[in-house]
């Protein structure tokens, strides 16, 4: 199988030089996702809306490689502060009920301050 790049459509991927998601074979690893809203280039205020944004981009991306969040089998989440787990880690319970990737939490700085979230994943499809 052939290695294909998958895009959003953000400006973001042009300008940077990278893709969405790249699919090699059964894995499919993801970039960083924001909660970004690409149709509208709006990002929501919240730190729960942004999570729940970033899994339907990441979702999205799953989707078009033939996967989904079932599949995932790696998660880095990069959060802006660390009083954010209680509300977060209850989302990402949500998403990741099934698939129970390893994971790793970082705190650290995002581009711009709005951003709050940016969680990065690699998935297998099965065969």
């Amino acid at each position: 199988m052939t290695r294909r790049l998958i895009s959003s459509g953000s400006r973001f991927e042009a300008e940077g030089g990278y893709s969405r998601a790249v699919v090699d074979g059964a894995d499919i690893f993801v970039s960083g996702t924001t909660g970004y809203d690409y149709a509208t280039m709006t990002l929501p205020e919240d730190v729960g809306a942004q999570a729940h944004a970033c899994f339907r981009n990441i979702a999205a991306a799953l989707a078009e490689a033939g996967a989904s969040l079932d599949d995932v089998v790696r998660v880095h989440y990069i959060v802006t502060r660390a009083d954010y787990a209680d509300v977060l880690f209850p989302i990402f319970g949500q998403y990741f009920a099934k698939a129970r990737p390893a994971a790793t939490l970082i705190v650290a700085g995002l581009l711009v301050p709005e951003m709050k979230i940016e969680i990065e994943v690699t998935a297998r499809r099965r065969t």
